[in-house]
């Protein structure tokens, strides 16, 4: 017994399974992850060494060189871009396509091994080897916040707040801070002052270095008790530091003063030298060596670094200028919904607004859940009217019986496939469902063949369940044929090697589970729906007489055979001009994006002062602020925004 026999001599069976398909599809809808683009791996990354003091040669020679040698034992590595700076070595690199999400790990692995290698060969001074390869690491969700009246410190603080509260939210994987100023101590001294007392800085540095140091001091026991002996001097505020005492070096002690190996090291002698001078003669006839507190010479202050290595603003439609601010990116779980993060952020949200005191605001840079949501507002829509379309086609020229059938058998395979797409663990993104819009265009095929094939065959007079299953059963294979050579038009893409490849592979698996499940439904319920439903139309009462359309098109036919060599020639020379014309059109793999955003760049030639790249900058701000188009603006200065969508590659901040 085939499919279709026991489908329809099992009646309730058959639909009780085809509303458990439907209960299924509308729970596999709303469990898979909804995302809005694939989970894809960017084959980059970065090496970024730094080495103070050196010059551009020397960190090529001495640094980037090295690096570079290394790396390339690494078979998979593609090719190198490398840029030496002084005091800084980066090296971007890119491995072959081939290796996608579930062999670049062990990719990355194998470079840093190389590299780890080839650290007893770099020079005294290189600092510590940064690799970053997390580009892949998409924070959809961007917050800007800002806050009138308050300080830096205040604004950050809050901000560091709100990070804190939102990784707590479920779904969330991190939640990071974007823009946040480092924090320094300044010494302010003069230096003739220093000259004079036979100071140098090299002496703030070791005196600070010896002063702040974490050490082991040991235990003692009493009793049965160790314990553990913590000695005080740390600093707990930036105004000990004034406490402590330096001491300068006289002439006479010159030869034991200790080694300087920084950049004060080596200077010449005479006037404009940095070798300390005597204080002054003392009762003996030599020079002082006394102590003398920073505090005495110097003020100490807190404060942020300047010139600052990056900062962003951020304005709203209407406002004078922007302002500053802190970005909050926010990460969401591989795989998790997008669209329920988003609507548990915008609660969490709501809720903290009351915590906070007035003027602290949350401006929405980036909202990956808005965007996904609306493509799949837009799909069910388009779903909603492909179903609309075939009844309406199909009542208008087969009639409502047949529309329903259509109609029926297309939204069980809709949801036949969402069941499938949760089984294999896939998520609702900008692929899978571009595979779904596509299928619905072929999905109604099978049901089509074999609902019209039973019309005949009741319209000829044979017995309403015969004519049925033999419409089922017979085009079976043909139809199973035809389904597999549809899928395997989208295999290439599924076989790539490439990113495209990669990020497009759901469009393969997608299709070609809703053609199967449109050769399921329609060799089994589709023929139960026509035992149903179908009746002999008016045309088969024995009268003989064909429709308009059908007599329009046998005179067509009538008279392409008639005249075949003409008609032959005229479909070749179109075809040839297919041909020429295709060439002319344009070739675009992946359509330009649909964000209600866009990226203005400002490039600057490097050692150009920030302060002068933020000024210009700001006019283009004040012109964006005032169009009617623009709902918010954010400006990165020094370096690029954060990832908010894969296909943005962010600029690093230059810090040599």
């Amino acid at each position: 017994m085939n499919l279709t026999e026991f489908a329809v001599k099992n009646t309730a069976v058959s639909y009780f399974v085809a509303a458990l398909f439907l209960a299924g599809g509308i729970g596999g809808y709303f469990t898979m992850g909804h995302l809005e683009d694939p989970i894809f791996s960017v084959k980059k990354a970065i090496i970024i060494t730094p080495y103070p003091g050196a010059s551009p040669e020397e960190v090529e020679l001495e640094v980037t060189d090295r690096v570079e040698k290394a790396i390339q034992e690494v078979p998979e590595l593609r090719h190198t871009n490398s840029h030496s700076y002084p005091g800084l070595s980066v090296i971007k690199i890119d491995t072959h396509q081939r290796y996608w999400r579930d062999k670049l790990p062990q990719v990355w692995d194998d470079i840093r091994k190389k590299i780890r290698d080839k650290l007893p060969e770099f020079p005294p001074g290189v600092g510590k080897v940064d690799i970053s390869d997390d580009f892949n690491f998409v924070y959809g969700f961007v917050l800007a916040v800002t806050g009138d009246g308050f300080t830096y410190k205040q604004l950050e603080d809050y901000a560091d707040d709100l990070k804190k509260e939102f990784s707590l939210v479920p779904g969330v994987a991190r939640a990071e801070l974007w823009g946040v100023q480092e924090k320094v101590i300044y010494i302010d001294v003069a230096e003739q002052q220093l000259s004079n007392l036979g100071l140098s800085a090299e002496n703030f540095v070791e005196t600070l270095q010896v002063q702040n140091k974490v050490l082991q001091a040991g235990f003692l026991e009493v009793g049965q008790e160790r314990m553990r002996i913590a000695p005080t001097g740390k600093f707990l505020d930036p105004s000990e530091i004034g406490e402590l005492y330096l001491r300068p070096y006289g002439p006479e002690i010159a030869g034991q003063r200790p080694p300087v190996t920084g950049p004060y090291a080596a200077q010449p002698t005479g006037p404009t030298s940095l070798r300390p001078t005597p204080t002054g003669p003392d009762s003996s006839g030599g020079f002082r060596n006394e102590l003398i507190a920073i505090k005495d010479i110097a003020t100490v202050r807190q404060g942020y670094k300047e010139p600052q290595d990056d900062f962003m603003r951020f304005g709203k439609h209407g406002e004078e200028a922007t302002r500053p601010s802190i970005a909050i990116q926010i990460a969401a779980v591989e795989g998790e919904n997008i669209v329920a993060v988003g609507e548990r952020l915008d609660r969490r949200i709501q809720e903290l607004k009351e915590l906070y005191p007035v003027g602290i605001e949350l401006g929405k840079v980036a909202w990956q859940s808005t965007l996904v949501t609306n493509a799949i507002q837009a799909f069910m829509l388009n779903l909603v009217q492909s179903v609309v379309i075939v009844l309406g086609v199909l009542t208008l020229a087969m009639g409502w019986r047949m529309g329903v059938i259509i109609g029926t058998g297309m939204v069980l395979t809709i949801a036949l496939t969402f069941i499938g797409m949760a089984v294999s663990d896939m998520n609702l993104q900008r692929m899978s469902l571009g595979a779904l819009i596509i299928a619905m265009g072929m999905m109604v095929d099978n049901s089509i063949v074999v609902a019209e094939s039973a019309q005949v065959k009741i319209d000829q007079g044979m017995d309403r369940v015969k004519a049925c299953i033999e419409a089922a059963v017979k085009p079976t294979i043909s139809l199973l044929g035809a389904t597999v050579i549809a899928t395997a038009t989208f295999y290439p893409v599924y076989a790539s090697d490439t990113d495209a490849g990669e990020y497009c592979v759901a469009l393969f698996i997608v299709v070609g589970l809703a053609l199967m499940a449109s050769w399921l439904i329609a060799i089994t319920l589709t023929p139960l729906q026509c035992i149903d439903m179908l009746k002999p139309t008016k045309s088969a009462k024995g009268d003989g007489q064909e429709g308009w359309l059908a007599r329009g098109f046998r005179k067509s036919l009538t008279f392409c055979l008639r005249f075949r060599w003409p008609f032959l020639a005229t479909v070749g020379g179109a075809l040839a001009v297919a041909f020429v014309g295709f060439g002319e059109v344009k070739q675009m793999f992946f359509p330009d994006a649909s964000r209600p955003q866009f990226m203005v760049d400002f490039w600057y030639p490097n050692q150009t002062r920030i302060e002068d790249v933020s000024q210009d900058v700001r006019r283009a701000e004040a012109y964006l602020l005032e169009a009617e188009e623009v709902e918010n603006i954010s400006t990165y200065v020094g370096g690029g925004p954060p990832r908010f969508y894969l296909p943005v590659d962010p600029e690093r901040p230059f810090t040599p």
